[in-house]
């Protein structure tokens, strides 16, 4: 409670006032939202309950009692509830040695999880509470195959919780807020400009010369090369640029992040990959300079940027302002 009035969480949003009574029943769920509307929360709380709750330790259980398989890196922390995050990019011996030591949670891209479970890395044994966070995304990026070798490990009268619809839960709740059809949160301002190629540079520019000493903006772009081009650029300019994408290590990444985070550069380059799950909460702009290839990859660039990780209420002042270059 002490973190979610930090927070600034002041009621439960319309997932949450649904999701959680049918969770707590140990009933399976799939619960349909928009972006930044809560879902997380929906699952993590019950999900704690649940663990809380369970009268063997972990110690007995000799093995992790809840696992959230996610397409992109999380960390959520409860109580003494221990949990490890299992990715990656990320150090391997280091996630098995905290693994090794006794974990109350994984959270786990299926990339990773899958090559520490068939190397036996890992006991899934134990799970009573599995949660697939976006498995709508996590299916399109082809981690199918990955996600039902996980499953087979994973003890069959298990709780299952997930985002988004697929073919893993056992005569499932199905719970839904708003509308099913693709919409971008309602809290920011969209400007849509139609330019060329050619005068994209030159928009940047202008947009970068307007913007507040208080401001802080990501723009996104949909290569890396691109990225590397215009972080360059800037940089050339004399101005404080990050940039975030696939080739660079992990180290650089989360250098990247945390500049970013802390306010010492005030603009993050950033391809796909920053366009979901980042938490922060300070952002004032988002700018396309390529526009996303799908309209789901936009709602999600538009959405996260504007929600606490934890009440998902929006963090940006003057609600935002979005301006999205085509």
């Amino acid at each position: 409670m002490k973190s979610i009035k930090k927070a600034g969480f002041q009621r439960p949003t319309p997932i949450q006032s649904q999701a959680w009574p049918i969770v707590l029943q140990g009933m399976d769920l799939i619960g349909v939202a928009q972006t930044g509307t809560g879902k997380t929360l929906s699952y993590l709380i019950p999900g704690f309950i649940h663990l809380d709750s369970q009268p063997i330790s972990r110690e007995e259980r000799n093995g992790p009692g809840m696992l959230v398989l996610t397409p992109t890196r999380e960390l959520y922390s409860y109580k003494g509830l221990k949990s490890v995050c299992v990715y990656g990019g990320g150090n391997r011996k280091e996630q098995i040695q905290h693994i090794t030591k006794g974990v109350d949670i994984i959270i786990a891209t299926p990339g990773r999880l899958n090559d520490l479970q068939m190397n036996k890395c890992v006991n899934l044994r134990s799970i009573t509470y599995l949660v697939l966070d976006e498995a709508d995304k996590m299916l399109d990026l082809g981690f199918e195959g990955q996600i039902t070798k996980i499953l087979l490990d994973v003890r069959p009268d298990r709780q299952t919780v997930m985002t988004s619809a697929t073919s893993y839960l056992k005569e499932p709740m199905i719970v839904y807020v708003g509308t099913l059809d693709l919409v971008a949160v309602n809290t920011v301002k969209q400007d849509i400009i139609v330019t060329t190629e050619e005068e994209k540079r030159t928009l940047i520019q202008e947009f970068l010369r307007n913007l507040s000493p208080e401001d802080k903006a990501i723009i996104f772009v949909s290569r890396k090369l691109v990225a590397d081009d215009l972080s360059s650029d800037l940089s050339i300019q004399g101005v404080p640029v990050q940039s975030l994408h696939g080739s660079r290590e992990q180290f650089d990444r989360e250098q990247a992040l945390d500049d970013f985070r802390s306010g010492r550069v005030k603009i993050l380059i950033a391809t796909d990959l920053a366009a979901r799950g980042l938490d922060v909460r300070d952002v004032t702009h988002v700018y396309n300079y390529d526009f996303p290839k799908n309209l789901e990859e936009y709602v999600h660039r538009v959405g996260l940027r504007y929600s606490c990780k934890l009440c998902h209420q929006p963090l940006v002042k003057n609600s935002g302002e979005v301006t999205c270059l085509l």
